[in-house]
């Protein structure tokens, strides 16, 4: 998903009313400015009382506009095609020698591959080399980086070992997991209060007050469920009343499709289709459809085997890593050194954001040669934690 958060089916930009509203659901509590006209920056958030919920009280956004390039028709058609594009044929459907063909092919393509993006295993002495003398900080995706992708999606649980090796390095480096996991849902998975957290693809923004060096902005102080003092930031509150709308209609209207599954994220609505038989997929294409249209203030994108609406404002991954340096007041600093591990097309906007803007580490999980802006490769999980170790030992 290159560029708005991924591979987005459409996202020309919108021009917000002059007062930030959202024209469909106004917020009494929102103050939020949604311009065009500069960059993300006047972090004010403001929380409110009966809730306890974030609204954002300044802050320039871009919105996404929604246009009719392409009908109903092709918008669906788009669609079936980059699923099918993202699932290639199950081996068990193929002859042996075809798999033994195909399996030799994709190796070899991968041995290319990673000589233009090495292992950041192989030469990660050379990184550290690289690193010496700056503040290292670090970032990483969930699924499909410290916990492996599964069938079932509430079933993604990272191992004792990897939430150990996250937890030592937490305590040497900030670090933070940006995911377009609801914040709550991959909170609960890791389980370590003393990290900074961004769900929903980083319009929820959560983190210990004093941890990591505290933020240095004028950022919102609360208290959690479990009473310890957090600082949020939601860039993106005035829309979770529509959210909620979009998640509640497509969990009715897909209940009759074997396999699929509506996930609510908070901020953006997921449809998995993992599970559904691939002469259903033009089926479920046309629910999302249905249900979208109906919401001009939302856009789709594609992850691994999932569709995903969000609001259309600009803000992804990379945002909220560029939002994180800032507000630890690392942004502007030539003695830090970001990295950022991650395995989806979501992740390529952090990717571009730690190498092009701040000169760091880009490091895409994947054992197949894929297109990405990452610099370095890692192959799976397992080795992920085993660079994680090497950070802990490194003592950085």
């Amino acid at each position: 998903m290159v560029g708005e958060g991924g591979m987005s089916l459409r996202s020309q930009r919108r021009k917000a009313p002059p007062d930030g509203s959202n024209p469909r659901h106004p917020s009494p509590h929102s103050a939020s400015v949604i311009a065009s006209s500069s960059p993300l920056y006047s972090y004010r958030s403001t929380v409110i009382p009966s809730t306890g919920s974030v609204v954002s009280a300044s802050i320039s956004l871009t919105t996404l506009r929604k246009t009719s390039v392409h009908g109903e028709h092709g918008r669906v058609s788009s669609w079936l095609e980059a699923m099918k594009a993202a699932s290639p044929p199950r081996s068990a459907s193929l002859r042996v020698a075809d798999v033994t063909k195909s399996r030799q092919l994709l190796e070899a393509q991968y041995t290319e591959w990673v000589k233009k993006h090495p292992s950041a295993l192989a030469i990660f002495d050379r990184l550290m080399e690289l690193a010496k003398g700056k503040q290292v900080i670090l970032f990483l995706d969930y699924d499909g980086t410290l916990a492996p992708i599964v069938e079932d999606p509430d079933r993604a649980y990272m191992s004792d070992a990897m939430r150990a090796a996250v937890k030592d390095v937490a305590t040497q480096i900030p670090t933070a997991i940006i995911s377009g996991r609801g914040r709550d849902k991959v909170c609960d998975f890791v389980q370590l209060p003393e990290l900074f957290y961004a769900g929903s693809h980083g319009m929820d923004i959560v983190g210990p007050a004093d941890g990591c060096n505290g933020l240095k902005t004028e950022s919102v102080r609360a208290r959690d469920e479990k009473g310890n003092e957090v600082v949020f930031f939601q860039p993106a509150s005035e829309f979770l009343p529509m959210i909620n709308e979009v998640y509640k209609t497509l969990d009715q209207r897909t209940k009759n499709i074997s396999g699929a599954k509506v996930e609510h994220n908070k901020f953006c609505v997921t449809v998995h289709f993992r599970r559904v038989k691939e002469e259903n997929w033009q089926l479920l294409a046309q629910e999302v459809q249905c249900v979208v249209k109906r919401y001009p203030n939302v856009h789709v994108t594609q992850g691994r085997k999932v569709l995903e609406i969000r609001p259309s404002i600009q803000w992804n991954k990379g945002k909220a890593v560029d939002f994180f340096l800032r507000t630890l007041d690392l942004g502007n600093k030539s003695n830090i050194l970001p990295v950022y591990i991650g395995d989806d097309q979501t992740d390529e906007d952090a990717f571009h954001v730690v190498s092009q803007m701040h000169n760091g580490y880009s490091i895409l999980v994947s054992s197949a040669p894929k297109a990405t802006s990452a610099a370095y490769s890692l192959k799976n999980p397992s080795e992920v934690m085993e660079f994680l170790l090497c950070l802990v030992r490194r003592r950085l």
